[in-house]
């Protein structure tokens, strides 16, 4: 083969390769509230709270939660807390570390291309909610249940771990990130 000829078969094979459509991405998923006690923790929930531990550091926090009352996605287990400490720097930056990586774009031009594959609906941390349907765009946060950010419990404010609440196809390892 000359090289010709070479060089026009790779060229013709890089440009096919740069026109492909990237890979699918799912979009920014929708809030999908609990509708049901379900507590048993789903495969996704805890394949992501091993990655995150592992890959991160910090503590595997609980996924289930009681059911009566409270309409987390805990009661659907679908929800993980991811044990960190705002108050120490080290969690501080294995927090950012993940956000950053969760919101980043990717290589394909896809905003918060990590956090979607992931299925994640909306992550509560140090006095912040960062949701899909705002396009994980931080706000401020403070617990219902809070009278005053003074007056609450660094647990209801975030400050002692990260939750993460998942759709119900991310729960079961069905989104692009799991597979």
């Amino acid at each position: 083969m000359s090289r010709t000829l070479f060089a026009a078969l790779v060229t013709c094979a890089l440009l096919f390769v740069a026109s492909a459509p990237a890979g699918a991405i799912e979009g920014y998923p929708r809030y999908q509230p609990a509708t049901k006690c379900s507590p048993k923790a789903k495969p996704g929930t805890k394949q992501l709270g091993r990655h995150l531990v592992r890959r991160y550091g910090g503590g595997f926090g609980p996924i289930s939660r009681k059911c009566g009352g409270s309409r987390s996605e805990h009661t659907e287990g679908r929800a993980f807390d991811w044990t960190l400490n705002a108050a120490r720097k080290a969690d501080r930056r294995r927090a950012k570390a993940f956000l950053d990586r969760a919101f980043a774009t990717d290589a394909a031009g896809h905003t918060d291309a990590q956090a979607r594959r992931m299925g994640i609906m909306y992550i509560i941390w140090n006095d912040k909610m960062y949701s899909a349907w705002d396009r994980y765009d931080a706000e401020p946060y403070l617990s219902s249940s809070c009278p005053s950010k003074k007056k609450c419990s660094k647990t209801l404010r975030h400050r002692d771990h990260m939750h993460i609440s998942l759709t119900r196809r991310a729960a079961r390892a069905e989104t692009s990130w799991y597979k």
